[in-house]
């Protein structure tokens, strides 16, 4: 398993591999899910308090939240897999 990075916001970056989804923030059961990782402790905020505009869900349970949009880092996903083809 190969570890390529993608930008989130102010410098930080996730392990591109691990991610399940990228989602919108403004739907009642995504808002339960950031609930739910908040509780757990398994939430990672990366918003610098800025404006959440993006929920990231990776497959170690962690739920990470971002101000970059969810079409930004979808096209930064994409770009990196025709990258490698």
């Amino acid at each position: 398993m190969e570890n390529n990075f993608v930008g989130i916001g102010f410098k930080s970056l996730i392990n591109a591999s691990r991610i399940i989804a990228v989602v919108n923030p403004d739907s009642a059961p995504v808002k339960r899910i950031i609930s739910d990782a908040r509780e757990k402790g398994t939430l990672v905020d990366a918003t610098y308090g800025r404006k959440t505009r993006s929920v990231i869900i990776m497959d170690s349970g962690h739920v990470v939240l971002s101000l970059i949009g969810s079409d930004t880092i979808g096209s930064r996903l994409n770009f990196k897999d025709v990258e490698e083809q």
